[in-house]
């Protein structure tokens, strides 16, 4: 039984990741048309919000092309590689106090292998369509990714070290710690929370830091030999990705799934404590958080220009990396030298 509740809660999982594409890409259009001073999806539907749908129906009805030369199975494999690696991760996220699909104690581990992964699926992508415009957007994202993870590795460690735990609803719990708001790793670690998110932005190739679909130098980067739904499939792994970011930044960072001041809220309502009615507070608190950072993430992209390559590359090594070592170092100083603060 205990099996088949969890695959049911899997398959809810899933399915809510995929309507989550469809509203980000319509969320995205309306607040980028707002910025930009024009109306964004308005006909498809009321005020265009069945506009998504319509987009995904000309993905299904349009041509599959494969250049005649690709490899016809790696090329089909690299976008079902980039969805699953987008669902797996999603497995991981304590949406609440005990709800979660699958709790490990080494979660954070499975979380930056799933994302470490994630760069075969590109390298592969562009590599299999045979073209050089493709191979090299394939070969300039996977080293944008392999420089970036390098840093939110590190800011990941800093938060392990503070918990003292791999696991990520003990992360979450231990930021209850604080009482308040203080007790958040944005507080205790605010450096390893800003290399978090700025790396972030680097792994899901949202702007400033999209140069693999640099479409004015490689087309359309590691996928510009792929139509119909197998492009889809990576616009959907891309808005996956760009929803899990916002989910992990507020799991390690900002309390994840914690209502503000939830040990007060329980001190005044007992009955709270324990009840299906905290873990709804508690969903409520962690999709409130998320949504303020998607709609970061689009702010961002509509406000800032793309860097260029070499930009992109010193700041991850010149800057970022040696700052994610330096604060690694430091919290674990910290943890051992100030316990009580940490």
């Amino acid at each position: 039984m205990e099996y088949l509740l969890t695959a049911g809660f899997a398959f809810l999982v899933i399915n809510a990741m995929l309507v989550s594409a469809s509203v980000l890409v319509y969320a995205e259009r309306r607040v980028s048309g707002f910025m930009q001073n024009r109306p964004g999806p308005n006909r498809v539907g009321p005020v265009g919000l069945l506009q998504p749908f319509a987009d995904v129906l000309k993905f299904v009805l349009k041509e599959d092309i494969q250049p005649a030369a690709s490899n016809k199975f790696i090329h089909s494999l690299a976008p079902v590689l980039m969805v699953v690696i987008a669902m797996s991760a999603a497995s991981l996220i304590p949406f609440a106090n005990g709800i979660v699909v699958a709790d490990l104690n080494v979660g954070v581990l499975m979380l930056l292998a799933l994302t470490s992964v994630t760069v075969y699926g590109i390298t592969l992508a562009g590599w299999s369509s045979n073209s050089k415009y493709s191979l090299l957007g394939g070969l300039r994202s996977a080293a944008q990714m392999i420089s970036y993870e390098l840093s939110m590795g590190l800011a990941v460690i800093s938060v392990v070290l503070i918990a003292g735990s791999l696991n990520l609803m003990e992360i979450v719990e231990n930021q209850a710690s604080g009482g308040a708001l203080l007790g958040w790793n944005l507080v205790r670690n605010p450096v390893g929370c800003l290399i978090f998110i700025v790396t972030a932005f680097a792994e899901t190739n949202r702007a400033p830091f999209d140069l693999p679909e640099a479409e004015q130098e490689l087309v359309g980067g590691y996928h510009t030999e792929y139509s119909g739904m197998k492009f889809g499939m990576f616009f959907l792994a891309e808005y996956v990705n760009w929803f899990i970011a916002s989910f992990m930044i507020v799991t390690l960072f900002f309390g994840g799934y914690l209502v503000p001041f939830q040990p007060q809220l329980i001190a005044a309502f007992p009955a709270l404590a324990d009840s299906v009615w905290l873990q709804i507070f508690q969903f409520g608190s962690l999709m409130l958080k998320v949504s303020f950072f998607v709609f970061l993430f689009i702010w961002v992209r509509w406000t800032f220009p793309r860097f260029k390559y070499n930009q992109l590359m010193m700041i991850g090594w010149k800057y970022l990396l040696p700052i994610s070592l330096a604060n690694a170092l430091l919290v674990a100083l910290g943890v051992i030298f100030f316990q009580s603060y940490f």
